[in-house]
């Protein structure tokens, strides 16, 4: 039956490079099926190359009206005539003549497999058809959706899909949903004559260049806020604090206490009481917002010193 089809090729496409291939592959001679057994035992026998060589140009035509078949999925009809190629030659390979049929009726599975698996394989960046289930669907979920389709009334109707392929009902509509949808490109304009793709319309989590440097002096003048009020504590405060609250590394009240001779309690209470003027001395104002300004100071020294910032309200919960 398709050696009758092939002999009657129409393209539908316009593509002068397919045209031309096909009129090119037609020259080469339809082989009959004594002269094709000959071919296939030489090549059997002897590994005759250009035995081989008959053998695959006098049924390339074949591979071409195969692919035309997979043309609707978005791949270009010369790729998949390449992959069905690749198909024909394993098929000659693994030919065995004295089964009784011809190389065509053999030849046809290996070409389809490989025109599937590159279709598949092309469909999206995120891959299909990983199991027989999936394989088994894709080629026939435009069918499945034109029934679906024409008898939306019908609540049993996934059922009795899954129970015509052996399937289940989820993996119907799971694989609706994926071939439903294809790969878009970040680049590619909406339109033709249109500079607008989707890159343009994304939102970025990155700050604009006013709102850095909107940041940078807000950082600075309350890290200027905050040295200000530190020089109202006392020697004591100023080291607790700087050494507690303004650094990556804090200091253990164990080993403040060990510096200044006193207990452990006595460095806790020194703590609360810096806290509480810093509070005070930051309140003043227009500037209320006091955990905020020793945090930017907290997080201004984390950096520089590259190590993980210590956060104000794990300080203060500390305290």
């Amino acid at each position: 039956m398709i050696e009758h089809q092939a002999s009657t090729i129409e393209l539908s496409e316009s593509n002068d490079s397919l045209e031309k291939y096909v009129r090119r592959i037609s020259k080469c001679p339809l082989l009959s099926r004594e002269e094709e057994f000959k071919l296939a035992r030489r090549y059997c026998d002897h590994k005759d190359l250009e035995a081989a060589h008959k053998l695959i140009t006098s049924n390339l035509r074949f591979v071409v009206k195969i692919a035309l078949e997979y043309r609707y999925y978005g791949v270009k009809v010369l790729d998949l005539v390449q992959e069905g190629n690749v198909g024909l030659v394993m098929a000659v390979n693994k030919f065995n003549p004295d089964k009784g049929y011809r190389l065509i009726s053999y030849a046809v599975w290996w070409i389809r497999a490989c025109i599937q698996n590159y279709v598949m394989k092309t469909w999206s960046l995120v891959r299909i058809g990983t199991t027989e289930t999936q394989r088994k669907l894709f080629y026939r979920i435009r069918k499945i959706r034109t029934e679906v389709e024409s008898d939306r009334e019908n609540q049993d109707q996934y059922e009795l899909l899954a129970s015509d392929l052996d399937v289940s009902k989820e993996d119907i509509i799971e694989m609706q949903q994926r071939v439903g949808f294809r790969d878009v490109s970040l680049d590619s304009p909406f339109d033709d004559g249109d500079d607008v793709s989707p890159l343009d319309l994304l939102r970025s989590n990155f700050p604009d260049q006013e709102e850095i440097v909107g940041r940078e002096q807000e950082k600075t003048v309350r890290t200027r806020e905050v040295q200000e009020a530190l020089k109202t504590l006392s020697e004591r405060e100023a080291f607790v604090i700087k050494h507690r609250i303004m650094t990556s590394e804090p200091l253990t009240l164990q080993e403040i206490g060990a510096r200044f001779r006193v207990s452990r309690e006595r460095v806790r209470q020194i703590e609360r009481q810096a806290l509480k003027k810093l509070k005070t001395e930051l309140g003043k104002g227009d500037h209320g917002e006091s955990l905020r300004v020793v945090a930017l100071a907290n997080a201004q020294s984390a950096r520089a010193a590259q190590s993980p910032e210590r956060s104000w309200s794990a300080d203060l919960r500390t305290a």
